[in-house]
């Protein structure tokens, strides 16, 4: 596999439902639930924007510096492009684009898949591409998803001597966003993998986001209503779930009955949680809503799992992975790189449809990293650590734990030595899935 160096690494910026749910600013606000409306995607009129460059928005400032230290995280060896490469299988044809991604230990060994197709927008010529391989440096083709569709956000789930692998599957054009439902292949333990089902009945827009195993509770995150995002007839109602199971077929809310535990513009979250069973969630807020646009930030105590407390982060962390480490929480998500970082740029003269727009355009032409974080779990602030190797469009991760403080990043990006492009041009143009050790140190950090 290419070694790209450790002094790419070094060359990284250092900068700093169903329910009521409480959204705070400085004051808790009182949100009720309200249904979705009818999907009617706007998207193509977000594709001219973005296209003749229409929109112009100056933006400032970087966020909070987190302070510099022998106890702080850096990444360490050499960053090493994984797709394409020459571990992979000659069988497995890897398209322009690689890019939506995870990786899971089962049974011995390592399992990874990942999608392919011409460019990063939604395409009838998708695959997801499922390997195997003991060292993580040579890998055996297991199986490939093609439903002439786009497929999307692969999740993997290892239960006992079985591997569950869910998946979103959408729409075929490039300028909408039509999500079609999840579907779940599972591994048996002689190694088939079972067609692709319905996770959930037919017709569901369910779009699962991420999975992980709670002591003996698997539990998964996801949204419905996801067309939403791309659509401005007034207020979204996207619907954000925490499920839990035993088995990873069967899924029920986290909380019995608690349905969505957010309704409004959040769509894709994480959670961890806190050493006194906190759960703390980053949910990327693009559709905007009472409080605004960009993410939530949010806390439910160990007793009261359903009610999520949330404050405003006028940043979007896209495709967000939060995980905790030495007593921490961590994110891994985009980061805009611009003077602020700030998706929402409080233009309130503008309607709630004409300030969608404007945001989601000014940011596809902005230059992008993808970046640790560090989350206050009591604030619900987040402070910049350390950008990955990254650049254009990029930001997907999924990590493997190594031991100790030392964790293993799975990413995508356009090229790490190529020209700092805007997302917009990097999602029209290759990305590579590299790989690089984190390490977080626990020790002496408060």
């Amino acid at each position: 596999m290419p070694s790209i160096g450790a002094a790419a690494g070094a060359s990284m910026a250092k900068r700093s439902h169903h329910g009521t749910i409480e959204v705070r600013r400085s004051v808790p606000l009182e949100i009720s639930m309200s249904t979705h409306p009818t999907p009617s995607s706007t998207a193509p009129t977000i594709w001219r924007l973005i296209s003749v460059g229409s929109v112009v928005v100056a933006c400032g400032g970087t966020g909070k510096d987190s302070a510099s230290g022998p106890a702080e995280p850096h990444l360490q060896d050499d960053l090493v492009q994984v797709v394409p490469g020459d571990g992979l299988p000659a069988s497995v044809v890897v398209q322009p684009s690689a890019n939506n991604l995870d990786i899971v230990e089962h049974d011995g060994a390592w399992f990874f898949a990942f999608r392919t197709a011409p460019n990063h927008f939604a395409s009838a010529e998708t695959e997801l591409h499922v390997l195997r391989s003991t060292d993580r440096e040579t890998w055996s083709h297991e199986t490939t998803l093609f439903l002439a569709t786009d497929l999307r956000e692969p999740r993997f789930l290892s239960s006992g001597d079985t591997l569950q692998l869910y998946f979103a599957k959408l729409g075929t054009s490039s300028t909408s966003f039509e999500p079609g439902g999840a579907l779940v292949t599972t591994r048996s333990p002689d190694g088939t993998w079972s067609e692709p089902a319905d996770l959930f009945d037919a017709g569901d827009t369910f779009i699962p986001w991420r999975t992980r195993w709670v002591g003996d509770r698997a539990m998964m995150t996801g949204y419905r209503s996801g067309s939403e995002v791309y659509e401005f007839d007034g207020l979204p109602s996207i619907e954000v779930y925490w499920l839990g199971s035993t088995d990873g077929s069967t899924w029920h809310d986290w909380t019995a009955g608690s349905g969505p535990v957010l309704v409004g513009g959040g769509s894709e979250t994480d959670l961890a949680f806190t050493n006194d069973g906190a759960a703390i969630a980053v949910v990327r807020n693009e559709a905007g809503d009472e409080v605004g646009w960009g993410s939530k930030i949010c806390r439910a105590e160990a007793d009261a799992l359903d009610r999520w407390t949330c404050t405003h982060d006028p940043r979007k962390y896209d495709s967000p992975l939060v995980f905790a480490h030495g007593g921490r929480i961590w994110l891994i998500g985009r980061r805009n790189l611009t003077e602020t970082g700030a998706y929402d740029l409080e233009m309130r003269d503008l309607d709630h449809a004409a300030q969608s727009l404007t945001y989601q355009a000014a940011y596809w032409n902005e230059p992008k990293r993808c970046s640790l974080w560090e989350v206050d779990a009591q604030a619900l602030t987040v402070s910049h650590v350390l950008d990955l190797p990254s650049r254009g469009d990029t930001c997907f991760a999924s990590i493997l734990p190594l031991g100790g403080d030392r964790f293993e990043v799975w990413n995508y990006s356009s090229p790490v030595d190529g020209p700092d492009v805007s997302w917009v041009e990097g999602q029209t143009g290759e990305t590579f899935i590299y790989k690089q050790t984190l390490v977080i140190p626990s020790e002496g950090v408060p």
